[in-house]
């Protein structure tokens, strides 16, 4: 093999496994990592519209903080699997409460009153006739609630089993209102079909050149001439 056609050869084989690396890479991570929802409900609202797609990274509940939106499967309590979108309020062994006193209602976590920017009208409790409540989060669990208080299916409706809270294992992920995580996977996948059509290229190149290498050389016939 020509020194040329050599080297095409080994460049077609680093940049083919490099954009296999890449693009398999990117799809495996897609599939396992991130996960897509569409949001059925108004318990999230002004945060989540009915009919909003949701991605979220797939991940263990235990790993879930306050404040964070999750998405969860518990059919024992909701009769169907599809994920519901809940918001992080309290992790276990934290003490939640909301809404006594006097004043705007706000829910306390641990005896201090949280901020709660994305409620719908500002209204922490979900307005009159809703009851208010003071438990303490189990461990392995969480208290969920939605934005829209006042509509809203959580861990309110089921003070009576373990304060509302819900197992850690019921969670399926957690949502990411950036698109950077998405359009990087989406690009790695791109750059990784790109660099395989590169590496054939670079492929038919060297056979090419291995082709010619080995073509036979013409011989100038031997003429001999009268003395």
């Amino acid at each position: 093999m020509s020194g040329a056609g050599r080297r095409l050869g080994v460049a077609a084989v680093v940049v083919g496994l490099l954009g296999l690396v890449l693009g398999l890479g990117g799809l495996a991570y897609a599939r396992v990592g991130l996960g897509g929802a569409v949001v059925s409900s108004e318990s999230m609202t002004p945060t989540y519209e009915p009919g909003d797609r949701i991605f979220y990274e797939r991940t263990d509940g235990s790993e879930v903080r306050r404040g964070d939106v999750v998405l969860l499967s518990a059919p024992d309590r909701y009769g169907f699997d599809a994920l519901v979108v809940k918001r992080v309020i309290g992790v276990g062994g934290d003490r939640v409460a909301c809404c006594t006193g006097t004043g705007t209602a706000r829910v306390t976590v641990n005896g201090q009153p949280i901020e709660e920017p994305y409620l719908k009208g500002g209204e922490a409790s979900g307005g009159s006739g809703i009851p208010a409540y003071d438990v303490r989060v189990p461990e392995g669990r969480l208290f969920l609630l939605g934005d829209n208080r006042g509509n809203a299916l959580d861990s309110r409706a089921f003070l009576d089993d373990r304060g509302g809270s819900f197992a850690e294992s019921e969670i399926r992920g957690r949502a990411s209102d950036s698109y950077a995580v998405p359009a990087l996977i989406g690009t790695a996948i791109m750059l990784g079909v790109v660099l395989v059509l590169v590496a054939v290229g670079l492929g038919i190149a060297a056979r090419v050149v291995r082709r010619r290498g080995r073509a036979p050389v013409p011989v100038a016939p031997n003429w001999h001439l009268p003395a």
